[in-house]
């Protein structure tokens, strides 16, 4: 197993839409390991193959460390099927190191996806599971976090982040 790259705001990759996955061969199985070792080093509790340069609809999520009822999940291919409720939640993002934001979501979710092996799995969740369900498709469908916050913060973020990639050079 291998740690990837994590790919950082603003990369192209992280804002394009996510190809499905058609074939469960091998190289998805070592993408899918090394993802989930990616995420535990980084830490994270969730990543999704565009943040390591991968298009697929792929993401790994593990909330233990918070939640000790939910195992590790891998999801592939997800979609929401029903959600409701609404909650706020101060979000961070592997992709978007040292920020966080209050983020609106749904307080209730139920996925239905593939897992690592191709069987469907239904997915019902709550809570952190439910936030880290819909980030990590978020990052599927190309949606980044600051996509969820008013324009006004987004403008902030942005000039606050050209400002420290300028110091960082």
């Amino acid at each position: 197993m291998a740690i990837l790259e994590i790919r950082k705001y603003p990369e192209k990759v992280l804002k394009q839409k996510a190809l499905p996955v058609t074939s469960f061969d091998q190289e998805l199985q070592e993408l899918i390991d090394n993802m989930i070792e990616t995420m535990y080093a980084a830490p994270g509790v969730g990543l999704a193959a565009p943040q390591v340069g991968e298009p697929r609809r792929v993401a790994v999520i593990d909330i233990s460390s918070r939640e000790d009822k939910c195992p590790l999940l891998v999801i592939v291919n997800p979609v929401i099927v029903s959600s409701e409720g609404e909650v706020e939640f101060e979000e961070g993002c592997l992709s978007l190191p040292e920020y966080t934001a209050l983020v609106k979501r749904s307080e209730n979710v139920v996925v239905k996806a593939l897992d690592r092996d191709g069987k469907a799995i239904e997915v019902g969740a709550t809570d952190l599971l439910a936030i880290a369900l819909q980030h990590e498709i978020d990052h599927l469908d190309g949606i980044l976090l600051i996509d969820r916050i008013s324009p006004i913060k987004r403008e902030f973020f942005k000039k606050r982040y050209k400002k420290i990639q300028k110091m960082n050079l």
